[in-house]
């Protein structure tokens, strides 16, 4: 998450990017809102109560550590989520993409998991978790190099920003605020909110496996001008600016990075 001049590159191409709607205000496409995550498995439909929205999003905290499968119900499992946050310790706070009922009427959330692939999601009983509604949403243009903040649909902020330079890009894609980690003083500001995407050419910088955050910029990191591309894939904002977004953002959520 840091900006490190100890980023270590992947030894690998990393997986392609296969989130590729682009957002036009309002306009974002289905394959984008449902999280581009695989091929549609049983779920409500139109209906869904739990479906993500233009203007509104669930989040589900999770409250008793909960098993990740494949599908609703018998799925495969993918592995298990604990109630606290790995870097903060704070919740532990998803995207709900959709949900679906099983045979046995039991409710299962479609949730974006903070890991690689940047794409990678899963299925969790909503009964482990505790469901809240957020109509706030955050959207990154990086041929703009900008943050837009939505709440309801309405922009609300916009702020500029410096972007991931050409050579260590920021992911695109649908993500969402996986933590929210007040800073000690430092060169990130006094927030970062690490996101649930990954850079896809560097291993990892700052300790944090490649995750890629929105934060502050204080210090070596004022020679960035904001509005140009020079990080290492990080989304940097003035310190006003992140420390007003962390109040309202909170985990879970959604952040769309596009062109």
């Amino acid at each position: 998450m840091a900006e490190s001049p100890a980023s270590r590159r992947s030894t690998s191409p990393g997986p392609p990017a296969t989130v590729r709607a682009t957002v036009a205000g309002l306009a974002i496409t289905a394959s984008l809102l449902l999280g581009a995550g695989g091929p549609a498995q049983a779920a409500d439909g139109p209906g869904d109560p739990c479906a993500l929205t233009v203007r509104a999003a669930h989040l589900a905290q999770v409250v008793y550590p909960v098993t990740v499968r494949s599908r609703p119900g018998a799925g495969r499992r993918q592995g298990r989520i604990g109630t606290e946050a790995r870097w903060g310790g704070g919740p532990v706070r998803l995207l709900v993409l959709r949900s679906a009922v099983d045979r046995r009427e039991r409710r299962w959330l479609r949730v974006r998991l903070p890991e690689r692939p940047n794409d990678r999601a899963g299925w969790i009983l909503a009964d482990h978790t505790r469901m809240r509604r957020t109509a706030w949403r955050v959207v990154v243009s990086l041929g703009a190099r900008s943050v837009t903040v939505r709440h309801s649909g309405r922009v609300v902020r916009r702020f500029a920003a410096v972007v991931g330079a050409p050579s260590t890009p920021t992911p695109r894609g649908l993500f969402a605020i996986g933590e929210r980690i007040r800073q000690p003083p430092g060169v990130l500001g006094p927030w970062a909110l690490h996101l649930t995407a990954h850079s896809r050419v560097l291993d990892d910088y700052g300790g944090g496996k490649g995750r890629v955050a929105i934060h502050g910029r204080s210090g070596p990191l004022l020679a960035d001008p904001l509005g140009s591309a020079r990080s290492h894939g990080c989304i940097r904002i003035d310190n006003a600016a992140v420390a007003w977004l962390a109040g309202r953002a909170v985990e879970g959520t959604p952040v769309i990075v596009r062109r």
